[in-house]
């Protein structure tokens, strides 16, 4: 829709777009062309793409109105913070940390919910407000709870939704937490993504609730998640609907200290131990590979270095800073060289977790699952009987010399 002129580019037209899609159910409709994006988009944006592979330079809808409102009715994310709120300036910042979602995603995620009229929702991250205006405008403002950790971002969110005369709660705080409050909640939606379920969303949900939130894995990859909680509120189970992108729960996001902590001053290659494999370093960085690494390699993450004609390192670093690995990628190989360093062998864990996913048929996101409780979460492949294999408990291990 970016080539759409301005008197084009709108709500019905956007709707429209997200119907052909099969993104945007005939019940959400309403909602949609009522509840205008732009109302919730700041005058400051920086267009994203579909794929969330990069971010587009700014657009200031002072300079240039017709871009800015192309954008906002464009079916991409928008970036509206960077670095919680500490880059100010034209260009890009570190990481962005609040947005205006993808419409389809929006969309998407509605449509899993499933609402029903009377029926109530908490909404954890608030972002601009959007998501809360459409679900006050579908369901009325007094079902509609919504938590944002960010005080200037709820702030904003409140204006946004004074001005589309919608006034769900907004409530400042802890999006862990959830609200007490105003539970029990019918429906749980989260716009931003998780690394475990927590507790008090279990707790605060009404039997037979419905929980939708984006799942990642420290290791990387998301996708949303749809639990269905059961009567007596000590579990959750439900599958995997689809891919997604969205910035992490700051509450839930891990730290990734700089490479040369992970050496521990030794000089390169440290206590490495060499090796070789044909699992190319690509493979282990796929988008959808990661997620499924991640739920079989438990606190583990990657980072790539970069060199000339597209080589790069993938280093893997454990969350304890004890344990490393790295593998070589050059374009045109077809076996990599591998180094391995203390208690965990992190490649040899990778490798054991990308190979269990090539036995059962590289399944997809829909055979996957979750089952959450107040003490843990466990992925299942088919069935909750089927738990992953947790390779971190089956790879090698061997003494560190570090403390």
């Amino acid at each position: 829709m970016t080539g759409e002129t301005q008197e084009e580019a709108g709500p019905r037209a956007l709707s429209s777009a997200l119907v052909a899609k099969g993104a945007l159910s005939p019940d959400w409709l309403p909602s949609f062309e009522a509840v205008p994006r732009e109302l919730f988009v700041p005058d400051r944006i920086w267009p994203g793409v579909a794929d969330g592979t990069r971010q587009n330079p700014l657009v200031d809808r002072s300079r240039d109105p017709e871009g800015w409102r192309n954008a906002v009715y464009s079916d991409i994310p928008l970036t509206t913070q960077w670095d919680d709120g500490r880059h100010h300036g034209d260009g890009l910042g570190t990481t962005p940390t609040s947005s205006n979602s993808m419409p389809t995603m929006v969309a998407s995620m509605l449509r899993d919910l499933d609402v029903r009229p009377g029926v109530r929702v908490l909404e954890i991250g608030t972002g601009t407000g959007w998501n809360a205006g459409l679900l006050a405008h579908r369901l009325g403002d007094l079902n509609v709870v919504s938590v944002e950790y960010d005080a200037d971002v709820a702030r904003g969110a409140r204006a946004n939704l004074e001005r589309a005369g919608l006034s769900p709660t907004v409530v400042e705080g802890d999006g862990r937490d959830g609200w007490a409050r105003g539970g029990p909640y019918d429906r749980i939606i989260a716009t931003c993504s998780l690394l475990s379920i927590p507790p008090a969303w279990l707790e605060q949900s009404a039997p037979g609730a419905v929980i939708v939130a984006p799942f990642g894995t420290e290791y990387g990859g998301e996708q949303i998640v749809r639990l269905t909680v059961s009567d007596d509120g000590t579990r959750a189970v439900g599958t995997f609907t689809g891919g997604s992108a969205f910035m992490r729960l700051r509450q839930q996001r891990t730290p990734r200290p700089p490479f040369a902590e992970y050496l521990h001053g030794v000089p390169w290659p440290a206590d490495g131990v060499r090796s070789t494999t044909t699992l190319s370093p690509r493979d282990a960085g796929e988008w959808f590979q990661q997620f499924v690494i991640g739920l079989a390699v438990p606190g583990a993450f990657w980072r790539a270095e970069r060199y000339d004609d597209a080589a790069y390192t993938l280093w893997i670093h454990s969350r304890d800073k004890q344990s490393w690995a790295s593998a070589d990628y050059e374009r045109g190989r077809t076996e990599y060289e591998v180094y391995q360093s203390g208690p965990r062998c992190l490649w040899s864990e990778v490798e054991a977790a990308h190979h269990w996913w090539t036995a059962q048929g590289r399944p997809t996101h829909a055979r996957f699952g979750l089952t959450a409780t107040p003490t843990g979460q466990t992925p299942w492949l088919d069935s909750p009987e089927n738990p992953v294999p947790q390779q971190a408990s089956h790879a090698a291990a061997r003494p560190s010399p570090f403390p």
